[in-house]
């Protein structure tokens, strides 16, 4: 029976020192896991800044290493060959902001000179190999530059109507502490359309699609010429989505419920705002320098599918 104990013992050691063993090593991956997830959120703290800083420093796409340097380098022949192509393409004239190394091309975001007014951006590819710049292929996203006319075309017809909507968000900024972005960081970062520093407009649909096919036949046309080709009743709100992104103004404050619930209600009460689906977000007061947006879960949201609609 000695016997029979002392080969228990001698095989129930093994086995217990193997499970601390097991256990040890369970708890050394796991406390990989946390350093890698620690390292991560010390890199995302890092790249933090205050929104009324950002000026789209730091502003980086996937793959833009290998290109930056050499966009960089060949600067004034693709801000010409962009110029060429929106006048070529899209009979319109634009001013370029800013260059950013992408995979094996340069995104290169641009305003558009007058109305109508939005920022959208053009790609030019590069072979990287050969660090060369091909200003012969620049290319837009399909549908992007086309929605981006639109929606300056929009904001010409409804002058009056968005007028208000700047008026209701400027005295905000007064009376509440928020903020807007940077006009720097949307001429340097922003590629969705129509925009000011309160919201950008963005079209979706076909609906208004008539509206860019005249703007290539007629492109000097007037605002009251505009006017009359967009008929209220037959716009579709959800096609025309307003986004107010807004920020709390002192560094280490969480988004205001009470604020955030008055400019909702400020919103849906209002009366003569242009038709469209509006979204509302209120941030905390950073934005990350390299995709110029907030991403944080504390950001407090009326958006889809839950929109202000104004009809």
């Amino acid at each position: 029976m000695k016997f029979k104990k002392i080969i228990t013992l001698s095989i129930g050691i093994p086995m217990l020192l193997g499970g601390c063993m097991n256990l040890d090593l369970g708890n050394h991956d796991k406390n990989g896991d946390k350093t890698e997830a620690n390292n991560n959120q010390a890199e995302y703290n890092q790249n933090l800044i205050r929104v009324q800083d950002y000026t789209g420093q730091g502003y980086a796409l996937d793959g833009g290493q290998a290109t930056a340097k050499i966009a960089e380098a060949h600067h004034e022949e693709i801000e010409k060959a962009v110029k060429a192509f929106f006048l070529d393409k899209y009979k319109t004239k634009v001013k370029v902001h800013n260059i950013v190394g992408a995979l094996n091309a340069a995104s290169v975001f641009v305003e558009s000179e007058g109305e109508p007014h939005f920022h959208t951006n053009a790609v030019v590819p590069i072979d990287v190999k050969k660090q060369e710049v091909k200003t012969d292929k620049v290319w837009s996203q399909e549908g992007q530059v086309e929605d981006s006319i639109i929606g300056g075309i929009y904001a010409m017809a409804f002058e009056k109507e968005l007028q208000k909507l700047d008026h209701y968000l400027e005295e905000t900024v007064k009376n509440e502490p928020v903020v807007g972005t940077r006009q720097e960081a949307i001429n340097n970062t922003d590629a969705s359309g129509f925009s000011t520093t309160f919201y950008y407009l963005t079209i979706s649909g076909n609906s208004l699609n008539h509206l860019y096919l005249e703007y290539l036949k007629h492109p000097d046309k007037s605002k009251e010429e505009w006017k009359k080709e967009i008929k209220r009743t037959e716009i579709d709100p959800k096609s025309c989505n307003f986004n107010i992104q807004l920020y709390m103004e002192k560094p280490n404050t969480e988004p205001n419920k009470g604020i955030f619930n008055r400019i909702v209600n400020g919103l849906e009460d209002m009366e003569g705002l242009p038709p469209g689906a509006y979204s509302v977000y209120l941030s905390d007061n950073t934005v990350d320098k390299r995709t110029a947006v907030n991403s944080k879960q504390n950001t407090l949201e009326r958006a889809y599918p839950n929109y202000i609609i104004i009809n």
